[in-house]
């Protein structure tokens, strides 16, 4: 029987690169001057029977910043971490009650960089203990999980937009059933999903749009 996880490591060992809010909607290039605060973001698969299942949060929706989105744990980095990859855990295990005792990271994706000015690092783990989710009711209304089937397939996702401090911004979507699966954490998907196909079944990279 195959490893469930192969093609998550297969991608892994792809070359990938950064990716931000900005791959749909870039008018010139980013001033290399702006100031970026670092962030971690836990990818965390567990094996569900025959199939792999990534966690995911819903924002609350009292939240200033993003409420009612969909997310994955995670946030930025504080003096007291190591590291993206230390946030990352610290995050998870404060936001869905998931010990860092329970999880194997296997990896980390190139930064995406996002119009809040954060640089996020996912960080691609497997939940290798089995744990009880447990919501911080001031930041999560709800954790769930998505197949890995859904996320990895290329013809999940769609390209929609919205009005954005004036003007159209362009963004990937991937929605299941009730979530709307959008923005930072869609694009971050993307990029996984891309690095697991083929070389030649692997499309090429949209356009910026102006």
């Amino acid at each position: 029987m195959p490893d469930l996880l192969a093609p998550v490591l297969a991608a892994l060992a792809s070359p990938g690169r950064p990716s931000s809010d900005y791959d749909l909607n870039r008018s010139g290039d980013l001033p290399p001057s702006r100031d970026l605060r670092a962030a971690g973001v836990l990818v965390a698969f567990e094996r569900h029977e025959d199939a792999l299942h990534l966690y995911l949060t819903k924002r609350s929706s009292h939240l200033k910043h993003h409420p009612g989105q969909i997310a994955f744990p995670g946030g930025k980095v504080e003096p007291t971490d190591a590291s993206p990859i230390a946030a990352a855990l610290r995050e998870a295990e404060e936001e869905i009650g998931l010990p860092r005792s329970h999880v194997r990271v296997l990896g980390v994706l190139e930064p995406h960089e996002t119009v809040t000015s954060f640089q996020m690092v996912p960080v691609i783990a497997e939940i290798i203990k089995p744990f009880t989710p447990i919501r911080e009711t001031g930041e999560v209304e709800e954790v769930f999980t998505v197949p890995l089937s859904h996320v990895a397939d290329l013809s999940r996702y769609r390209v929609e937009r919205r009005l954005w401090r004036g003007d159209w911004r362009y963004f990937y979507v991937a929605p299941f059933g009730p979530y709307y699966i959008w923005g930072a954490t869609a694009r971050i998907l993307r990029a996984l999903a891309d690095r697991m196909q083929a070389p030649e079944q692997s499309p090429s990279p949209p356009e910026a749009r102006l």
